[in-house]
């Protein structure tokens, strides 16, 4: 959780309790706090899904935590200010690194980057007959094997991406993204930002090596596991009275706040253990069904307004922090990693 602790007066607070399980300063660095995400980036070679998202109002430093600074006139990420970008970029340069240490032909990526946007999915790596990047609505459904899939989704094969690259591929998708200026921020983002890693582990022979997944899949002596890593930095919830949004942006914070609502329902359901978990009630759940349900690890970072002006949208904040951490998965169950027929 993010958090800049300052001595809230108010008898809202007499008894609350939360217990984050940590809480960093304004003052605290970018690397610290990635610190403390890095430990979860190993689990994907392992077999794990994982997600990391942001969640907070809005202005409270989501895209901060997740990108990295922004200036008003320019929203992509520069190598240049490597020590202050956020868990997405330095998450994936870790995962490259950690991909670049294991035999070669071994592990492929693939990058993914969407928004969700009034309840619909965007592709934000789609590009039309001219090769201009534009977004494209897409559709997520849900395989027969129980996961979840966005048909025609753009993917930008990445076995040996350069992070400088990486962020190239980002900042396509941040200069899509839809915003618009509230009275609480001026550069409010009105979508849920998905960046999503799928990372191919292979079975390979010593003889036998594929370079692409292509060429993999179409080996037949060859087994695979497919693993996500979804790094998410969510639209702001917001206060209409607050914010004094109208017409178009009234009813994008209409549909922020209810996919917001439904991200809570699916933890609350996780964690009460119930039969059924609503992760079709919003196109946002339904895309990270793979990874934040099942044996999935999913980490929160709560983003907190200092100002005691928006204690009311922090302690929702605080409510929703305390909900995802009520999810007891049990042992999580590590998928196993496919052998080669060819192994010893």
């Amino acid at each position: 959780m993010l958090s800049n602790p300052i001595p809230w007066e108010n008898s809202q607070l007499n008894h609350s309790i939360f217990l984050p399980l940590r809480v960093y300063s304004a003052a605290e660095s970018q690397d610290t706090v990635f610190a403390d995400v890095l430990p979860l980036l190993t689990s994907l070679l392992d077999g794990y899904n994982v997600c990391i998202m942001a969640y907070g109002q809005t202005g409270s430093g989501k895209t901060y935590t997740m990108l990295g600074p922004q200036s008003e006139d320019d929203v992509t990420l520069s190598i240049e200010d490597e020590p202050e970008l956020g868990i997405i970029p330095k998450a994936t340069e870790e995962v490259f690194r950690i991909i670049s240490e294991k035999p070669p032909g071994s592990h492929w990526v693939e990058v993914s980057v969407v928004e969700v946007y009034n309840n619909e999915i965007f592709d934000l790596l789609a590009k039309d007959s001219c090769g201009r990047v534009f977004g494209v609505k897409r559709d997520v459904v849900t395989t027969k094997e129980g996961k979840s899939d966005v048909p025609l989704l753009t993917y930008d094969e990445a076995a040996h991406t350069a992070h400088p690259k990486f962020l190239q591929l980002v900042d396509k998708g941040l200069q899509l993204r839809a915003q618009h200026p509230t009275l609480v921020h001026a550069h409010s983002s009105r979508s849920h930002l998905v960046v999503t890693l799928t990372i191919t582990t292979k079975a390979v022979s010593a003889d036998s090596f594929a370079s692409s997944p292509a060429q993999f899949e179409s080996t037949e002596k060859l087994k695979h596991i497919k693993t996500k890593l979804q790094l998410v930095d969510l639209a702001g919830s917001e206060c209409v009275g607050m914010s004094g949004v109208t017409g178009v942006a009234l009813r994008e914070t209409s549909f922020i706040n209810r996919s917001l609502s439904a991200l809570s329902d699916v933890l609350g359901a996780i964690a009460e253990q119930r039969s059924h978990i609503p992760y079709r009630n919003s196109k946002l759940t339904h895309l990270l069904q793979d990874s934040i349900g099942g044996n999935a690890k999913l980490l929160v970072m709560l983003c907190i307004s200092p100002c005691q002006k928006y204690l009311a949208e922090s302690l929702q904040s605080l409510g929703f922090g305390t909900r995802a951490r009520q999810v007891q998965r049990g042992q999580v169950k590590k998928r196993n990693l496919p052998v080669s027929s060819k192994s010893k």
